[in-house]
């Protein structure tokens, strides 16, 4: 009775709770061939299903760089493509516009995966702007750099499962047969004809 508790409860737990905790996506993120001073203070996060149970697993990675968007951008672009990465155009990639100035946003796809790359300002310049904000004036303000040492940008890696991203699909609100539909046409059936009555 042991041994078929432990073959059947903790054996399976044991490797369910192994499994989670070692993501494959994360994994081959950590793969990537990335320069270390693009990839400081990694911080992943994840939610939802790895079997889509309800809701698909969505993972983000957030990360930053010691370098200029120019640089890690394309730092990041080069190892994606290593990887077996291929560059998605795709709608809503992003889903508002971004100015050279603000960064870049790329999508990708391999596998059953696809994945937003966004290179944006150092975290550093964004608190300065928000300090530069009269809403935001007193002690709401978040703590700003000193001039000079604000250098640098800011990853975010999103990764989807290709299944649950929607993104180049067609709306299933929206049907694909326009027009009227056409009224039906009755054939001369003779079994149709109502039967004379009896005289």
């Amino acid at each position: 009775m042991s041994l078929a508790v432990v073959v059947l409860v903790v054996l399976p737990a044991f490797f369910g709770l192994r499994a989670t905790g070692n993501d494959p996506v994360f994994g081959s993120l950590n793969q990537l061939d990335v320069p270390s001073w693009a990839e400081q203070k990694v911080d992943d996060q994840s939610s939802g299903s790895r079997w889509c149970f309800i809701d698909c697993t969505f993972r983000e990675r957030t990360a930053e760089s010691q370098r200029s968007i120019k640089e890690t951008t394309t730092a990041y672009t080069s190892a994606l493509t290593s990887a077996g990465w291929a560059p998605w155009k795709v709608g809503e990639c992003p889903e508002q516009p971004i100015t050279p100035e603000e960064g870049t946003y790329t999508c990708w796809k391999r596998d059953e995966f696809t994945l937003d790359l966004r290179v944006s300002r150092p975290k550093c310049e964004v608190d300065q702007i928000a300090a530069n904000d009269p809403a935001l004036a007193g002690s709401t303000a978040p703590p700003v750099a000193p001039a000079g040492e604000c250098v640098g940008s800011t990853v975010s890696i999103k990764v989807y499962n290709a299944i649950a991203d929607t993104r180049g699909k067609p709306d299933p609100q929206k049907s694909p047969i326009t027009g009227e539909t056409p009224d039906a046409v009755i054939p001369d059936d003779p079994l149709l004809t109502p039967t004379p009555s009896a005289s």
